[in-house]
């Protein structure tokens, strides 16, 4: 299952991952928050779509993703 950096605004095109708050291995929920996002109008958090388990971090902490890109993946 794929997590992926929302679209929170009508303007919003990318955003930095500011922040991990689960790591590899880590078992995460439906709806727990996986990381911080900086954007131009909101610092938010991204939530897990699902239960799971973090399989990879796609991205650095500090780094710029557009909307709609895969930030992380999880195993059921």
């Amino acid at each position: 299952m794929d997590i992926t950096l929302p679209k929170w605004g009508m303007s919003m095109q990318e955003g930095v991952i500011t922040e991990w708050h689960v790591q590899v291995g880590d078992t995460v929920t439906e709806g727990q928050p996986v990381a911080t996002v900086e954007t131009e109008k909101v610092d938010a958090e991204v939530e897990s779509p699902g239960d799971g388990t973090v399989t990879e971090l796609l991205v650095t902490a500090g780094d710029t993703v557009e909307v709609g890109a895969v930030i992380a993946r999880l195993s059921p």
